[in-house]
């Protein structure tokens, strides 16, 4: 199955992705990934794909999200630095996502962060993530770990169970006028509302979604519209991510998402898996299925996921997320009704 492949250094090219030269990465890196990727290739030799005539984003094959559940999707052979592991209940069979190199990870998170929130080091960046820290191997407490210690800021940090402690650094700041940026899961942003409301003006709220069961389910409108009421805040800002990806969108509000130049969404019909659309500018009325995403940032696990996400993708390539497939799995961010 593996050819010679004449350069596999995709890492500053990939970073550098822009709408002009995307389709051309992606069709490189389907046929690197298609000759060197076991399930992948055998994924694709089910679907009688030829590569030779995959020549646009939109006809190359998307993997389906569940079988990182049952394989180890690897691109070349290696010991992986990292396992990320999806969160679920105790039912539920976990997704992993074997990582080559965590600096690929790190330098995909950074760059988003910073075109999206400018330097970190510029800002006080809290964490509210109890139920991911509870566990080892979550990739969003590795970004968040991350991200704080660029900030330099001693206040910057996580802040487990301890709401009170997280109140007082956040009057502090909001005092002294400190960007700030709350990084939760939805349950626990919406404990701490609930039992410290405030008014903020120089901090932005970021919920990761997931109620993980600690509370009733909520819609994502009105989730947000109770922690506008009570933080005392216009726009909750959101993070869309998960375990087989290494890049994430944000929404500054509103639930819209936008992606990074390396990551990209795409729509394909419920009743015909293989139909795939992209956004088109051409194009007014904004396309609704299930997402497909191209997250050129995994090289070496696969870059054309099939997730069981419902969305809406505009014209412009934003996107929202609708909800969840029916009988797919609840876990980790999905665990909140949208």
């Amino acid at each position: 199955m593996k050819q010679p492949v004449k350069n596999t250094d995709f890492n500053n090219r990939v970073f550098a992705a822009s709408a002009e030269n995307f389709n051309a990465l992606a069709v490189e890196l389907f046929n690197f990934q298609y000759h060197n990727n076991k399930v992948y290739h055998q994924y694709c030799q089910s679907l009688k794909i030829n590569p030779s005539q995959i020549t646009l984003a939109q006809k190359i094959p998307f993997l389906p999200i569940s079988l990182f559940k049952k394989f180890e999707i690897k691109t070349t052979e290696f010991t992986a630095e990292a396992v990320f592991e999806s969160s679920g209940t105790t039912q539920s069979v976990n997704s992993r996502h074997f990582v080559k190199q965590l600096s690929i990870y790190t330098e995909s998170f950074s760059k988003a962060f910073e075109q999206f929130y400018g330097k970190a080091k510029n800002k006080c960046i809290l964490g509210l993530l109890p139920s991911y820290l509870e566990r080892n191997n979550a990739s969003l407490v590795v970004m968040a770990d991350e991200l704080i210690k660029k900030t330099k800021n001693p206040l910057s940090g996580f802040y487990l169970h301890n709401l009170e402690k997280l109140y007082r650094t956040l009057l502090h700041n909001e005092l002294l006028k400190i960007p700030t940026i709350l990084i939760g899961v939805t349950y626990a942003l919406l404990d701490f509302a609930e039992k410290y409301p405030m008014q903020l003006r120089n901090t932005i709220i970021m919920e990761t979604g997931g109620m993980k069961g600690r509370r009733a389910e909520m819609t994502r409108e009105e989730v947000h519209g109770y922690l506008q009421k009570q933080l005392g805040i216009s726009l909750v800002h959101s993070e869309y991510g998960m375990t087989e990806l290494l890049s994430q969108a944000y929404s500054k509000g509103d639930g819209i998402f936008h992606c990074p130049g390396w990551m990209k969404v795409l729509i394909r019909d419920e009743d015909d898996p293989f139909h795939v659309r992209a956004a088109a500018t051409a194009v007014k009325k904004p396309l609704t299925g299930l997402i497909n995403i191209i997250d050129l940032a995994n090289i070496y696990s696969c870059c054309f996921i099939a997730t069981d996400d419902i969305g809406r993708l505009h014209n412009n390539g934003s996107f929202e997320v609708l909800g969840r497939m029916d009988n797919s799995d609840i876990r980790g961010c999905s665990l909140m009704a949208l």
